[in-house]
């Protein structure tokens, strides 16, 4: 992958209105086919842009390290493990991505993915396993599938948060780093606090490639204190902050 930004120039391009497409269809087929990031993506090999969320998130907090150990948790179509693999030099003589999603994922070179759901009992368990040690970094793109119900959506998806972070308490390494997605509307108070009590500080950060539109953020919690912190429960992180 070359890593450079590829084109963004091009004629507007319209979808001609056709029987039997809805018209927020035509839209989303519109917006996808002239988003700059979503051509950016194809010249530079990445799975989707949702790759350039990462990047740029990682260029500003410089997260991901050569050797390090990183999960990856709704890994589908693939494109954080493949930064994530880019990023850390993980190869196939020596594995050190593994991402997880109850869809089906095409191999990324460097990393294993597995095909199962997250919320499985046995998923936590056979993800350390198959990663060989504990984690340095616990990635979650993870959102749940939208059901037209804005709150409903967003109670959903502050689920699978707080689960991925109760899995990183549990399996990160000290000094590690917690990145989640969720969406505006407020970040539960249960939430933060694990984070604050567990972490060295708390960041809210929307990077320029989550679209202008979207209610997405990213949680991004740096620096594990290790479990001592968990148990006595005395530590305070720092404020959240935003990105830029």
């Amino acid at each position: 992958m070359s890593g450079g930004r590829g084109d963004d120039r091009g004629l507007t391009v319209r979808v001609k209105k056709k029987r039997g497409i809805k018209a927020s269809s035509r839209r989303w087929l519109e917006r996808q086919l002239n988003d700059p990031y979503v051509r950016r993506a194809k010249a530079d090999g990445y799975r989707s842009r949702a790759a350039y969320k990462l990047t740029e998130i990682d260029d500003r907090y410089k997260l991901l390290k050569p050797g390090q150990r990183i999960v990856d948790l709704g890994a589908a179509p693939g494109g954080w493990c493949q930064v994530a693999v880019e990023r850390t030099g993980s190869s196939q003589d020596d594995i050190r991505v593994v991402g997880i999603d109850y869809l089906a994922v095409e191999p990324v070179a460097g990393s294993t993915i597995l095909e199962m759901d997250f919320l499985d009992e046995g998923a936590p368990e056979r993800l350390i396993e198959t990663l060989g040690g504990t984690p340095d970094i616990v990635l979650s793109d993870m959102a749940a599938p939208t059901t037209g119900h804005r709150r409903t959506d967003h109670l959903r998806t502050m689920h699978l948060c707080e689960v991925a972070a109760d899995f990183a308490v549990k399996t990160l390494k000290p000094g590690g780093h917690f990145l989640c997605k969720t969406f505006q509307g407020g970040t539960e108070n249960d939430l933060l606090t694990l984070l604050k009590k567990n972490f060295t500080s708390v960041h809210h950060v929307k990077p320029p490639a989550s679209r202008d539109g979207s209610v997405e953020l990213y949680l991004l919690a740096k620096s594990f204190r290790g479990s001592r912190a968990d148990a006595d429960g005395e530590t305070e992180g720092e404020e959240p902050g935003p990105l830029g």
